[in-house]
């Protein structure tokens, strides 16, 4: 029998097996389940409340408020009221409100650590693999059984390792190497399999730009993304307040098996930026050149955390936002905005001309503040560049990086961010 990958072996953990198969469909303890304020109490306090339920373990149990924050009108206020509310009632202690962005949030507090199988409400869930857990997103229906039984039922998937090799140039981020893998392997690659990233090129970034690649496999339709711990991640969890155990237990087998094998070469990558409606829509940056911009959106979990916004900075530093252009920045946590205005970063960017606006999702999911207008042009640092996601069905949204987002900012269309790296641009 082959060996186990890393996720086979946390389900195999979670579902008290000695090993788990590919198709094999098991019942799993839950170690840890994460809501939000848009589809976490409001969405199951009815359903408890219909069966007459409580929470199984209120300390495995963490809520966020992150999509409604600020409250911009009367029916986000209720929302988070209600939020509120729940979690006082229910006594949840891990509460982190107005803190920023859950999967960003979850990782500076320590909840996380390697080997844990754990479940959040939302899409992006799949962020928690930068440090070796198996996180994924499960609906207000499959949440409700796990906050009543602490369990939940799983397909086992199969594993498709995408391997990166070489370094990446100056001007190049994890977003680009995600923007690549989107382009070359569709929407559906991931095909609601695990999307394990490994190679030289993963083991040399930082632990932020892990949870860039990770959060991203939802956008490959990969059920989560996972990369194997080091002692990287053993500081960073440490560091947190968490506990990294034995991270040599958490390690795929030699001769596990995947689904397949993506190779990429770090050292050819160029800037990526993803045309709309599809980040799949994703070509090198000199393809989508001189592309008039109204709004450049420095934001959400993928792009908006401290080593997003130094990218930012150094294309702005000494530089100013173009007149034609707004550039928004929303960090990705308040302790990510206590951090950049400690070593400087903000004041950099708000010299350029940056407009800051509060920690949360914001106009990623299109709540709140920056929501584009009628015909309107964004570049965005977001993960997702759906049709009428930002704003009106007929607004645009590119994706790129933090360093490309700038770039397009002091241009006032889209540019090369390496032009104004090193000395370069104007």
């Amino acid at each position: 029998m082959p060996g186990q990958t890393l996720a086979e072996k946390i389900i195999a953990k979670a579902a008290g097996q000695e090993t788990v198969t590919a198709g094999e469909i098991v019942t799993c303890r839950v170690d840890l389940a994460m809501m939000h304020d848009s589809g976490g109490p409001r969405r199951v306090a009815p359903i408890l409340e219909r069966l007459g339920a409580k929470v199984w373990d209120t300390d495995r149990v963490v809520v966020v408020t992150d999509h409604y924050v600020p409250a911009v009108d009367a029916e986000s206020a209720h929302i988070l009221d209600t939020t509120r509310k729940w979690v006082a009632a229910n006594g949840v202690d891990n509460f982190h409100d107005m803190q920023g962005i859950c999967h960003v949030v979850l990782q500076e507090n320590g909840h996380l650590s390697p080997g844990m199988f754990v479940v959040g409400g939302d899409s992006h869930s799949p962020s928690g693999g930068a440090v070796g857990c198996f996180m994924f997103g499960v609906g207000a229906t499959d949440m409700a059984g796990v906050l009543v039984t602490g369990e939940t039922w799983i397909k086992v998937p199969s594993t498709i390792q995408i391997l990166w090799s070489g370094n990446l140039s100056n001007g190049v981020s994890a977003k680009d190497m995600m923007l690549a893998a989107c382009a070359k392997m569709g929407m559906g690659g991931g095909d609601y399999q695990v999307i394990e990233y490994a190679g030289e090129t993963i083991s040399g970034l930082s632990m932020q730009e892990r949870l860039t690649l990770c959060n991203m496999a939802a956008e490959l339709g990969a059920q989560t993304g996972i990369i194997a711990a080091d002692q990287k991640t053993a500081d960073y969890v440490t560091a947190a307040g968490g506990n990294p155990g034995d991270i040599e237990k958490w390690q795929g087998d030699a001769d596990a098996a995947y689904r397949a094998v993506h190779e990429f070469n770090a050292n050819t990558l160029s800037p990526q930026v993803a045309a709309p409606h599809s980040p799949a829509n994703s070509s090198g940056v000199e393809n989508h050149a001189g592309q008039n911009v109204h709004q450049a959106y420095i934001g959400a979990c993928t792009g908006a955390k401290l080593e997003d916004l130094k990218m930012a900075a150094r294309v702005l530093k000494g530089r100013k936002v173009a007149s034609n252009v707004r550039l928004l920045i929303a960090p990705a946590s308040t302790r990510t905005t206590a951090e950049a205005a400690a070593d400087g970063t903000l004041a950099t960017l708000t010299a350029a001309g940056a407009i800051l606006m509060p920690s949360g999702c914001g106009a990623c999911a299109g709540y709140g503040a920056g929501v584009l207008s009628e015909n309107e042009v964004c570049i965005a640092s977001t993960a997702r560049n759906f049709k009428g996601r930002m704003g009106p069905g007929n607004s645009d949204v590119y994706l790129a990086s933090p360093y490309t987002v700038a770039a397009a900012a002091v241009a006032g269309h889209i540019a090369d961010p390496r032009e104004f790296l090193n000395g370069g641009g104007a």
